[in-house]
């Protein structure tokens, strides 16, 4: 039976090719709603990542006394790199907070003249993702106060405001992406799924004498599913392969400043996610076509 149903599959993929401008032309309309919809969530999950960048998470910085023992701040900072929801970590030597500091205002060398007298102290940023849960502002205060109390540490800046703000945003990213994802993916469903139907009229004859003759339905329906099954696969495969393309080619165009945006491509689950959406769309269209 299985020997049965791969020979009947492979017969699908094979008779895929009796048809090759139908199939071109079906391919080519495939693919074409599978990158625009990928172009449009390429768009979504970049807007989506950078606000959470920016509004998902709380910000500390912490101060050392002047006159800190820089061997003891970096061993805390090389703690503080191991510790829990840690997104971002920032780290400055009054040295290098100088140089910053001179940079920013006029130029590499407005402030040479404080060299051997740097007034700046040791400090660090960091950004901590929010722990899920409804504990946060209880994480947040124990947070601070163990930032505060370690040795050397003279001030900890943190905005209790900024937490809300995060928990906020996250609560709207969740309710908004998502809803927009579903509709966008029952459009391209709808034109998918007309187009692998309206393709599957060009095997209309083919169908009609299988059974005439007396061929069982799933004799009839097997190849014609297995051949959308394989517009799905091959379709997305090269709505991918243009998006990596597209992205290659715009990665870094945002990426000055004071944008300093720098483009990402989907995570390999997206990727399977949108492959598979496209598949099944193509499945479920060539059997709409096949029972009417």
């Amino acid at each position: 039976m299985i020997l049965r149903l791969l020979r009947l599959i492979g017969r699908g993929v094979r008779e895929s090719f009796l048809h090759p401008w139908a199939q071109l032309f079906t391919l080519s309309a495939v693919t074409m709603a599978a990158v625009l919809a990928g172009i449009f969530l390429l768009l979504l999950h970049n807007v989506n990542q950078e606000l959470i960048r920016n509004r998902g998470a709380v910000e500390f910085q912490i101060f050392w006394r002047h006159n800190a023992d820089m061997d003891v701040v970096r061993g805390q900072w090389e703690r503080m790199a191991s510790m829990d929801h840690l997104k971002e970590l920032e780290t400055f030597t009054p040295e290098r907070a100088l140089r910053e500091l001179s940079r920013d205002l006029s130029g590499q060398s407005a402030l040479d003249w404080l060299e051997e007298e740097n007034p700046l102290p040791p400090s660090a940023f960091l950004a901590f993702n929010i722990p899920p849960g409804d504990h946060s502002e209880v994480w947040a205060k124990g947070l601070l106060a163990e930032l505060r109390v370690l040795p050397e540490v003279q001030a900890v800046h943190y905005n209790p405001m900024q937490l809300d703000l995060a928990k906020s945003w996250l609560a709207v990213s969740h309710s908004v992406i998502w809803p927009v994802v579903g509709f966008l993916a029952l459009v391209v469903a709808l034109v998918v799924g007309n187009t692998v139907k309206l393709s599957m009229l060009t095997r209309k004859d083919e169908i009609e004498i299988l059974s005439l003759v007396g061929a069982r339905p799933w004799y009839i329906r097997a190849p014609l599913l297995a051949s959308g099954a394989f517009t799905g696969l091959v379709s997305s495969g090269l709505a991918l392969g243009l998006l990596r393309l597209l992205h290659l080619r715009l990665e870094h165009v945002l990426d000055f400043p004071p944008v300093f945006l720098v483009i990402s491509f989907f995570p390999t689950q997206h990727c399977l996610l949108l492959a598979g959406v496209v598949t099944l769309v193509c499945v479920a269209g060539s059997w709409v076509a096949v029972r009417h």
